[in-house]
């Protein structure tokens, strides 16, 4: 009788052990998964305050900055649900609310935007430019973006990467013609024009820009017809010197 109490008693034991050991498991498990989720809307809101404070100067419209801090609101949002009670969560979601009911953000045009002769600083704005892409992109996806705000914002943002790209040839252009690199500063031109015929779209900007180049390109050729006509002419005097010499009555001497 005794034996089967111990024995009784020891696979009690086993069983309290098991399932212990099943619920701490579990709950290491649902920490974890906190702690993942926590961390996904923190890197979000990290990312997007970075496009917020907007140091590299993309020119990012009221209605996008609206669309910046509303996901920062829902990363915070979500943050308060997986872990409630958190003051500072409770009191920058009150926070954001504000500026976002308030609506004064520092917002800029694409139209008006000049862009930095600094290389490095031109890179820094290309990347910024992609990153808020993404950003829109995704929030778009996730519903909450309503599409004709998505376009709207989206095709700002490809008009700007476009004037970046031709200016970039442009500008590469006019330094190549005054390093005296006429091949290379038409290969410029020809790429600024064919990216400029490529939009599907007209505007001011693409007008102005196809007329510029074009001129660029005319005087360009007018220069290498020129210089060409130059050379064979020199190659002529060059070559009747040469015959002029080889008949030439020889001297008595």
């Amino acid at each position: 009788m005794l034996f089967a109490i111990i024995v009784a008693l020891i696979i009690g034991l086993v069983i309290i052990a098991v399932v212990a050991n099943t619920m701490q498991q579990q709950k290491d498990k649902l920490e974890a998964e906190k702690r993942q989720e926590m961390a996904k809307y923190r890197a979000i809101i990290e990312e997007t305050d970075e496009t917020i404070m907007n140091e590299v100067g993309v020119p990012i419209s009221n209605e996008g900055y609206s669309i910046l801090y509303r996901r920062v609101h829902h990363a915070l949002t979500g943050m308060n649900e997986t872990n409630p009670g958190q003051k500072d969560v409770v009191a920058r979601i009150q926070s954001i609310k504000e500026k976002i009911t308030a609506g004064d953000f520092p917002s800029a045009e694409v139209s008006n935007t000049e862009l930095p002769d600094n290389e490095k600083l031109l890179i820094a704005l290309i990347q910024g430019i992609k990153k808020y892409r993404t950003i829109l992109r995704s929030e778009h996806g996730k519903g909450r973006i309503p599409s004709n705000l998505f376009m709207q914002e989206d095709k700002k943002i490809e008009k700007l990467q476009l004037k970046i790209n031709v200016e970039s040839q442009i500008k590469r252009g006019k330094l190549a013609i005054t390093n005296g690199l006429t091949g290379s500063a038409r290969q410029y031109f020809e790429k600024a024009l064919a990216t400029l015929e490529a939009q599907p779209y007209s505007d001011d900007y693409i007008v102005a820009r196809k007329k510029n180049v074009t001129e660029r390109l005319e005087l360009i050729a007018s220069d290498l017809k020129s210089a060409n006509a130059k050379a064979v002419k020199k190659k002529i005097e060059d070559e009747k010197d040469d015959l002029d010499e080889l008949f030439a009555p020889k001297k008595k001497w």
